[in-house]
């Protein structure tokens, strides 16, 4: 990785203490609406760089402020803050010291860069107007976002845009992806339960097999994508769970199917819905027997809006370089709670290249310091590219307030 922008340079004298911070929270992770050792750290650095600090937004949130010049512009940077409930696999020094919990995702990461970003322009004071700097808890899945909106985040503290950045294993360290428009999916859950009619296993056709009727269902389930979404669009159907019976002799009453529903657009995401519930409703006929769907939406898609994705892709080539920065790079379908922000301000959400890559058998490969795909027992922050995510939230404050 060649350090584009000079600013790198002048960060990496910095690079110990803030890795030691992130170490620290990597040890020590907490789960959602749980981070409060986190949050008093986040807000004891906040103050002890001379940041005016607001705690308890959504519950565990923490948004710095922080004034310079008489501008009224205003932007705002989001980190998120929260661990997963997973056993984490490493032996490293700063592994995880909370069974059944741990960073698994880079958040240690994100928190320790925005702060450091924020202690550096609080003593450069490199911009003209406001910086919100957002600390969201809960972004795995418990909705941290929508509750720090709830709270008035975006009342309480006019913006102008909002911007997010994420770790990205695969992605080389020193390069970064800005999707314009769709960056992530929306995630919703599926719930299907089949009630038959139970019998002796030797004797089915006294019965109304809801195992049968499940199998076929999670069959043509497939067939929502493959044949009613356009393939220029995307969409995902994925069955995860089935359960039924107790017995090897007994056809049981009921089965259960739970599972997900993943698109990029609201068109896409609404077949998904209607054609989950038209496919049930005709297996369950085919197969006499009953089917409920409960169909509940989650974290929308992540949508970039194009102004400031175009913004974001600048800055980034000022810091990484022309080459170093990926306008094209394949959305993900995944899902993120900072969806939610972008649909209440323009703003933007990127990718900062974790570093590593599969191994010569193919395997995601640990590497201490990056390596891992994100949710993975062995994976870690790559503490190398602390100084590149500083570089770049800089340098997007100093460009935006100019």
């Amino acid at each position: 990785m060649t350090a584009h922008h000079p600013l790198i340079g002048a960060l990496e004298s910095r690079h110990a203490r803030w890795s030691g911070l992130r170490r620290d929270l990597h040890a020590h992770p907490e789960l959602a609406f749980e981070e409060n050792r986190t949050a008093a750290i986040v807000a004891r650095t906040l103050r002890a760089a001379g940041i005016e600090v607001h705690e308890g937004i959504g519950r565990t949130g923490v948004v710095g402020v922080l004034r310079n010049g008489g501008n009224d512009a205003a932007i705002g940077l989001r980190a998120d803050m929260d661990a997963l409930p997973m056993t984490e696999q490493n032996t490293f020094a700063h592994r995880s010291t909370v069974p059944g919990r741990m960073h698994g995702c880079g958040h240690d990461g994100h928190t320790a860069m925005l702060l450091a970003a924020a202690e550096y322009l609080a003593e450069t004071r490199g911009f003209n107007g406001t910086v919100h700097f957002i600390f969201q808890p809960a972004e795995e899945g418990a909705g941290g976002a929508p509750a720090m909106i709830a709270d008035g985040l975006f009342e309480r503290f006019a913006m102008d845009a909002v911007f997010g950045l994420h770790n990205w294993p695969g992605l080389p360290v020193g390069q970064m992806a800005v999707h314009t428009g769709p960056a992530m999916a929306c995630s919703d859950s599926i719930d299907i339960s089949i009630r038959g009619r139970g019998a002796h296993a030797a004797m089915p056709h006294l019965g109304a097999d809801p195992v049968l009727a499940g199998a076929a269902m999670v069959q043509a389930l497939q067939s929502i994508v493959s044949r009613n979404v356009a393939p220029v669009d995307c969409g995902v159907v994925s069955i995860t769970q089935f359960h039924a019976g107790e017995a090897y002799n007994v056809i049981p009453e009921s089965a259960t199917l739970r599972g997900t529903a993943r698109a990029f657009t609201p068109d896409v995401r609404d077949m998904l819905e209607q054609g989950i519930q038209r496919i049930l409703r005709g297996v369950a006929d085919a197969h006499g027997v009953q089917a409920e769907a409960i169909y509940r939406r989650g974290y929308p898609p992540t949508v970039n809006s194009e102004a400031e994705a175009a913004f974001c892709a600048r800055v980034a080539r000022e810091v990484f370089g022309d080459t170093h920065v990926h306008t094209a790079f394949p959305p993900s379908m995944g899902a993120e709670d900072f969806a939610y922000m972008l649909e209440r301000k323009p703003g933007c959400y990127v990718w900062l290249g974790n570093g590593g890559g599969p191994d010569a058998a193919g395997q995601p490969g640990h590497e201490e310091g990056g390596g891992c795909m994100l949710h993975n027992p062995r994976y870690d922050f790559n503490d190398r590219i602390i100084p590149l995510g500083v570089a770049y939230w800089t340098r997007l404050v100093e460009t935006w307030l100019s």
